[in-house]
């Protein structure tokens, strides 16, 4: 089996001079002593502003919203838990014996953090450039996949834009329950239209979620009508 330097040189062209950057990015907390959580916000914000540089040059006419939202969708916890999944990170975390047990190597959170602090040891080992580097690697061929900015605005935005083009007021939220433990609420939530006597239901973890899947289900039906 290759040591993570191996791995890494291998998965993304880069060659640590301090290996013990590297093991303290693959260190999870849950393995207790030193861990990757401080390199992870450094990451972060290596990141983010690497993917901003790309999504500015890549596009030219799109706006500050636009450009947002581009970002958002290539940094986002999913997006990096796939790249990291596809890298084969999961299996070279140090974690803790509870988090083996659970199957912490598969988690999506876990996954992304790891990336993040991996970035952040390579910015520390190699300065900005290096990192740079790494992450254009990993990125510029997801910009050609990107949705259009306007399917990247979330469904609560892209109804309000679609009645307000057809001159309609904005639609009403209306939450029709809560239940479940303090800690595992379920909210339910209703979203209206009464110009086009249209309403849907969504359920989610808060009440922003239910809102996001009421509206997401109203758009549907407001598709369904046109085709």
């Amino acid at each position: 089996m290759k040591t993570p330097g191996e791995w890494l040189r291998d998965s993304l062209g880069y060659e640590f001079r301090d290996a013990r950057l590297l093991d303290a990015a693959l260190t999870h907390r849950s393995a207790g002593g030193s861990h990757n959580e401080r390199l992870e916000f450094l990451g972060d914000a290596i990141l983010n502003c690497v993917v901003a540089l790309l999504v500015f040059r890549e596009f030219g006419n799109a706006d500050e919203g636009d450009l947002s939202r581009f970002r958002a969708s290539l940094v986002s916890g999913e997006s990096l838990a796939v790249i990291a999944a596809d890298l084969g990170l999961g299996d070279r975390l140090y974690l803790g014996s509870g988090e083996l047990k659970s199957g912490g190597f598969r988690r999506k959170s876990i996954l992304a953090d790891g990336l993040e602090a991996v970035l952040g040891a390579i910015y520390l080992d190699g300065g900005f450039p290096a990192a740079q580097t790494v992450i254009e690697r990993l990125f510029v061929s997801r910009l050609a996949q990107l949705p259009s900015a306007t399917e990247l605005k979330d469904p609560k935005t892209r109804l309000q834009e679609t009645l307000q083009a057809r001159g309609l007021s904005i639609p009403a939220y209306t939450v029709e329950s809560v239940s479940g433990k303090a800690h595992l609420q379920v909210f339910r939530v209703a979203c209206s239209c009464d110009a086009l006597g249209l309403a849907a239901v969504g359920e989610g973890s808060s009440r922003r979620a239910a809102e996001q899947a009421a509206a997401k289900a109203l758009l549907e039906q407001l598709a369904a009508q046109v085709q």
